[in-house]
């Protein structure tokens, strides 16, 4: 089989994945979101997922293989593998959101054709291929499942900011909805994985293996935020106890602090909609879920305490928060829950300040409100170490904090000489 590959999404799922394959394949990348498009034909990728060396390698290279961007649908005719990337989010409520993964099998849907092949990346919970996603491909096809179409699931494992574990690098589950098709899906990512494949037995799955592996992450962290809570009330120093604990041989080592981002805050949510559907409630999930969504709340309260016993006057403290990214060294700001400490404080009447040389100033204005400051030029009562970006290694926190001021280590990577408190 002649692979012409289309990837529909070209976020931090689908870029880069369109960039490995078009190494080897002739690939055109799809979004819907123009401007997005025209950014990266300028050889540019915001996300920083891909470097501008890496994407001018690939980019319209006019051989065999190389990637063609573009945002209509009618250039992604001749595929006969299409590879949907687009993200899955929830609504205010922990809903799932499946319309983006909708529109985009409505899309591909009026362009399948027989033997043409469908396999999704989103992160989504077990039965959504086959029970939402292929009656969309039918209606708009014409087409009939498992006869005239196929479709695969192979679930994404990016970590966005790492540059180690990436694509290639990171071990793939694969699934097919035949085992005819299996083996192609899984031959077509063995043939750009390094690290190798897992062909999965079904697609339900292969979409299970995804979900729980960010639930069980979710739920290890805020076991960990929870011990946080009671050493703290204990006055016994949590990474101290972590660092004796973990001396032991299987003893999993895992750090307190924020779970936000588009996958561990958000895809326990999935399975735990699904076990509700069938009539199970979940409790370590959702338990989980309830814990890590209220650290920020927890560490603005520890804040307030610190700044009282400090003599600081709350209203109208001046305070700067250090990242506002939902990890480090890392642009993406969706779902960070740093914006719940930001809110938190402001409850008080504090002047919060946010300094994050990651984050897009644009960006976070339309999505939060928050204007960033680009330099530090004051002094502060109290400085919050929220997100440990490399670019705080260097700041003397003895010129930018007040001579009776505070320090927070949320992430607990600080040198402990020179904070007052940390998670």
């Amino acid at each position: 089989m002649s692979h012409k590959i289309a990837i529909i999404g070209l976020g931090y799922v689908g870029l880069p994945l369109a960039v490995e394959f078009s190494k080897k394949y002739k690939v055109v990348g799809f979004d819907i979101n123009k401007s997005r498009v025209e950014e990266l034909n300028t050889g540019h990728d915001h996300t920083l997922e891909v470097s501008d060396e890496n994407l001018a390698q690939v980019l319209n290279t006019g051989n065999q293989e190389g990637l063609t961007l573009t945002d209509n649908s009618d250039d992604i005719v001749e595929a006969n593998i299409y590879i949907v990337t687009v993200p899955t989010p929830v609504d205010r409520n922990n809903r799932p959101i499946l319309t983006p993964l909708i529109k985009a099998s409505e899309t591909v849907g009026e362009i399948l054709k027989p033997k043409d092949i469908v396999i999704y990346e989103s992160t989504v919970y077990p039965g959504v291929t086959e029970d939402e996603c292929v009656p969309i491909l039918e209606k708009y096809s014409g087409l009939i499942f498992n006869k005239d179409f196929f479709c695969g699931y192979s679930p994404e494992r990016i970590n966005p900011g790492d540059k180690t574990h990436t694509v290639a690098n990171i071990k793939k589950v694969t699934s097919g909805s035949t085992p005819e098709t299996g083996k192609i899906v899984d031959d077509l990512y063995k043939s750009i994985i390094i690290a190798g494949t897992h062909l999965a037995p079904t697609l339900k799955v292969a979409e299970a293996s995804k979900v729980i592996e960010n639930a069980q992450r979710d739920v290890n962290i805020a076991f960990v935020n929870e011990l946080a809570i009671i050493f703290n009330k204990l006055g016994i120093d949590t990474h101290d106890v972590l660092a004796a604990a973990a001396t032991k041989w299987n003893f999993l080592y895992f750090k307190p602090g924020l779970v936000g981002g588009h996958c561990i805050g958000v895809d326990p949510f999935y399975l735990a909609q699904k076990a509700q559907e069938v009539g199970y409630h979940s409790e370590i999930i959702l338990a989980g879920r309830r814990l890590n969504d209220s650290m920020g709340e927890y560490v603005a309260t520890e804040i307030l305490k610190l700044m009282v016993l400090s003599d600081i006057t709350v209203k109208k403290a001046k305070v700067l928060m250090l990242g506002i990214t939902f990890k480090e060294n890392c642009p993406d700001i969706r779902n960070t829950k740093a914006i719940d400490i930001y809110k938190s404080l402001g409850q008080y009447v504090m002047n919060v300040d946010v300094y994050d040389p990651w984050a897009d100033r644009d960006e976070v204005i339309n999505e939060y409100g928050i204007d960033m400051i680009s330099n530090i030029v004051k002094q502060y009562d109290v400085i919050v170490h929220v997100v440990a970006h490399k670019e705080y290694e260097g700041l003397d926190f003895k010129t930018i904090k007040k001579d009776n001021g505070v320090i927070y280590d949320v992430k607990g990577t600080l040198n402990k000489n020179i904070i007052d408190k940390r998670l």
